[in-house]
């Protein structure tokens, strides 16, 4: 398979990256900065520049030419401002989703937030107040690009992880609709999403995940 990675230069996205190239599978990190090229190539990767806050959805289109999935794995990041947070982590996946449309791509996995259906909508405004409020503004554009994404006639898997951990990959999560508070390892973020694109596997499904007893491959099958 080829899997365009929006967002490659995050943590979960080089994980990935990773672990599609040692499994025989071509990955693409889109990136925004060029001097993450470097950095994405040393997955074993290959690199493409295109910043989805500037790019319209023709434009990246181009770019996913021959690829058979996207995964979106973007975001603002810390510090960034509520503006930010509509313009990359909504408005961004939004972007993708167009983009594989219009290039035939059926496949798409979202990497979401836990209870991002939850955030404040009274505080969940531009401008922000505080950093409370920034952070409701996150979780408003993960549920408002979660939304979108579950409207297409896509063939898509949204991933709502817990806190995310710099430990050692477990190989065994719990899954659900909901699932109580937890943290997961990035790498086991990042191999859900492996095993949902080459299982084919949790499709049409939104879920949140934490580290737990279930092998992913067994987790995943069971949500259908």
């Amino acid at each position: 398979m080829k899997i365009a990675i929006a967002g490659g230069h995050g943590q979960i996205a080089l994980l990935l990256a990773r672990q599609l190239t040692d499994a025989g599978h071509q990955a693409i990190g889109i990136v925004r900065n060029p001097a993450h090229v470097a950095d994405v190539e040393q997955t074993g990767a290959t690199a493409v520049v295109a910043d989805l806050e500037q790019l319209d959805d023709d434009d990246l289109a181009l770019r996913l030419r021959g690829v058979d999935a996207v995964v979106f794995a973007a975001g603002a990041g810390p510090g960034s401002g509520a503006e930010r947070k509509l313009s990359v982590d909504r408005d961004g996946a939004v972007v993708l989703a167009d983009a594989a449309v219009r290039s035939g791509i059926e496949r798409y996995v979202m990497i979401s937030a836990m209870g991002a259906d939850t955030y404040d909508a009274t505080r969940a405004v531009v401008p922000a107040q505080d950093e409370d409020a920034v952070f409701q503004v996150y979780l408003r554009a993960k549920a408002e690009a979660d939304a979108n994404l579950r409207a297409r006639r896509l063939r898509w898997t949204i991933v709502r992880p817990g806190g995310l951990l710099d430990t050692p990959p477990q190989g065994t999560v719990t899954v659900g609709r909901t699932v109580p508070r937890g943290s997961i390892p990035r790498a086991d973020v990042a191999a859900v999403v492996l095993h949902a694109l080459l299982d084919d596997s949790a499709v049409g499904v939104q879920f949140e995940v934490t580290s737990g007893d279930t092998p992913i491959p067994a987790a995943l099958a069971a949500l259908g």
